[in-house]
């Protein structure tokens, strides 16, 4: 299925969206026993490793890549490239492996899943502000 490049923007923006909200999710829900400020700050630095180091600069990468396409309508899945896709699918492995596994305790999952779904979500806002913005920019 084939759609115009801006809307690889919005399917971007859906995507990191839903992901962020179900990992942040389960690290609000692992959070319960953990709330002090010392793990608050441990999840805010997470979120700013991941949101500085890693995210942001996914989200340029791949809004800069997805305007400059030539052609106008290109598959759905094309909001990504390769190297991303298998990032992400190691992501959700470990990520998997790791709850189902119980190879992290809680506090983990919490602290970590929180600062890493508030990025993902963050992403994900992002990649919709940029689709918006395709059509304020017309």
């Amino acid at each position: 299925m084939k759609v115009k490049k801006h809307t690889l923007l919005l399917i971007a923006s859906l995507v990191w969206i839903i992901a962020g909200f179900n990992i942040l999710h389960i690290g609000i829900q692992t959070y319960s026993n953990y709330v002090n400020v010392i793990n608050i700050l441990l999840s805010l630095l997470v979120f700013l490793i991941f949101w500085f180091m890693i995210f942001s600069k996914l989200v340029f990468k791949h809004t800069y890549r997805i305007r400059n396409f030539k052609e106008e309508f290109h598959f759905f899945l094309k909001f990504f490239d390769k190297k991303s896709f298998i990032i992400m699918v190691c992501m959700i492995t470990f990520g998997v492996l790791i709850r189902t596994l119980h190879l992290a305790p809680d506090i983990f999952i919490a602290v970590f899943y929180t600062g890493l779904g508030s990025a993902l979500f963050l992403a994900g806002l992002l990649f919709g502000i940029n689709y918006l913005k395709f059509f304020i920019n017309k």
